[in-house]
């Protein structure tokens, strides 16, 4: 197993499901799901081809890219949506390096297709975004997206209850 970075987050196996492909798929806790292959030499997941190993799994740790987004407040609420984009009408400042107010979270909502998504304040960590896995932006971070061919996105604005003017 190779050694993760120190800020790399971690979530334990709840259980695994086959996506629409056959590609076994771990579920974490975190509640974000991360695919599992064994693809000698490249990826050396043995464990991934059978149900008793898989079943060993559970309770295990996996790094999750995923949790290194900023967690949104519970009580945070959308109060402002953009209309759906296609990947040519997303404007040019979402493309570009900007951050959100101080008291504004965002969720980057895909309806279709893929969208990178840069953490620009995590050495310009990017995700790869698509429908069911929606980007989070947190206030004052530095960010910025770029949407595949063919992608269709909107954004969400929130702000929590109490903070709102």
């Amino acid at each position: 197993m190779t050694k993760q970075a120190a800020d790399q987050p971690t979530a334990r196996i709840a259980g695994f499901h086959q996506d629409d492909e056959g590609v076994w798929v771990a579920e974490l806790e975190c509640g974000h799901n991360q695919h599992v292959r064994h693809e000698p030499p490249f990826k050396l997941a043995p464990w991934v081809t059978s149900e008793a190993s898989r079943r060993e799994k559970v309770g295990v740790a996996l790094p999750c890219d995923f949790c290194r987004m900023p967690k949104i407040p519970t009580r945070a609420r959308v109060y402002k949506s953009t209309p759906t984009w296609g990947d040519q009408e997303v404007p040019k400042g979402l493309r570009a390096s900007h951050t959100l107010k101080a008291d504004t979270w965002a969720r980057i909502v895909v309806e279709h297709g893929r969208v990178a998504y840069v953490l620009e304040d995590q050495g310009d960590f990017m995700l790869i975004l698509r429908p069911g896995v929606d980007g989070t932006v947190g206030p004052g971070r530095s960010h910025h997206i770029e949407p595949v061919a063919g992608a269709r996105l909107h954004i969400e604005f929130l702000r929590c209850e109490d903070d709102a003017p």
